[in-house]
This record gives structure tokens, sequence and C-alpha cells, in this order.
């Protein structure tokens, strides 16, 4: 662990640094964190069209933080030696730039007439992600119980989403807008970034006082 040293303490000479980059984890973390809770208010019921309801919200926060922010936290870990978080900070950091990109850009590209069916594209994009998450989620407990849980809840987050636009591509409305099933989508996602924010904040707080106090 490396040991917090103040603000006002002068850096140590180029020389006696031991890396020249910092831990990624809290800004890949947090990057994570946010934009997932924002997409899990998304995902709640919203009978009147406003409010958290659309995916519109979370385009910004998914370009800034938890894409572009997320994927150079990515760039960091590799450069530091850590695959794991390496590779799943720049895997999620990619997801974020893609779902935006997905949702604003590409499905303006749809055919006329496509209509519901739409959204069995975005149901292989949850699926595509399921597979990816469950990479990660078999090697996580070596990574200590907290990281774990999250894995776990993202791999159920990413059933439901196949779940989800499944049920919506074949005219359900199970999981309209106003939906009672979005609860459950809602807040399992929000649930998974509410984790990770909590791994975000351990991280940066027992590096900054040099111990554990947090557990992980």
């Amino acid at each position: 662990m490396e040991t917090a040293r103040g603000m006002m303490e002068a850096p140590p000479k180029v020389e006696e640094k031991p890396e020249w980059w910092a831990s990624p984890a809290t800004v890949g973390l947090m990057g994570f964190a946010t934009t997932t809770m924002i997409a899990g208010l998304s995902n709640l019921p919203d009978p009147y069209g406003a409010g958290f309801g659309g995916n519109w919200v979370v385009y910004g926060m998914a370009l800034a933080f938890g894409g572009t922010a997320q994927f150079a936290a990515g760039l960091v870990a590799l450069r530091k030696g850590n695959m794991f978080a390496g590779s799943a900070f720049m895997g999620y950091g990619a997801f974020w730039i893609a779902f935006t990109l997905m949702l604003t850009v590409y499905t303006a590209q749809i055919p006329p007439g496509t209509g519901l069916g739409l959204y069995y594209g975005v149901a292989g994009f949850a699926f595509i992600w399921m597979l990816f998450t469950l990479t990660f989620l078999i090697n996580a407990p070596k990574h200590g119980w907290a990281l774990t849980g999250v894995f776990v809840l993202l791999f159920i987050a990413f059933i439901l989403l196949v779940v989800k636009f499944s049920s919506l591509a074949s005219g359900s409305t199970t999981f309209g807008p106003s939906g009672s099933a979005n609860w459950a989508v809602g807040i399992e996602i929000l649930l998974t970034g509410i984790l990770a924010w909590y791994v975000g904040t351990a991280d940066l707080t027992n590096w900054n006082y040099g111990r554990k106090v947090l557990p992980t």
C-alpha cells in the first residue's frame, strides 16, 4: 500500500520515486460507480416522462467520467502492471462510450419501420457485456469481497438488461416506461454503483491514512 504523504509535504526527488504514477483505482472506480448509479436511476419507472426517465441523463457522464476518465485510468493501471484493474477500467470505459454512441448516433441509422425489433440489438449488446463481466467475476475473489460483490451485482444487472430489452422487443409492456419490473432493474443497477462507490471511497481513504480504515 502506498503511504499518504499529506498535501503540504514536498514530494520526494524523482530518482527516489518508486513509480511515476499514483494508483488510478479511485478515478476508475468512481467513474464507473457514478455513471452506473445514474444509469440505475434512469431505469426506474417514469410514468410522467420526466425526471430521471430515459437514458439522456446518462450520456454526458458516460462520455466524460464513466467513459473517458475510466479509460484513462485503465491505461495508467496497465502501465503500472495491473492487468486486472487496467483491463476492467479500459473495458468498462469503452462500454460507456459505445453505449452512448449506440443510443445517440447509430440508432438514427436504423431503417424506418424497424420498430421494437431494435431492442433485440440492445439485448445482444447487454449479453456480450454480461460475458465480459463473467470473465472478471471469475477472477474477482482474489481482490476482496467488496470488489467481488461489485462484479456479482454487475453480472446480475446485465442479465436483467438482457431480459428487459428482449421483453421490449417482443412487445411486452412489463418493462415499459411505467412498468413495475423496472424497479427491480433500476434498483439493482443503482446498488451496483453504490457498492463500486464504496470500494472507490475505501481505496482513497485507506491510501490517504496509510492504513486500512474501510474494509474491502
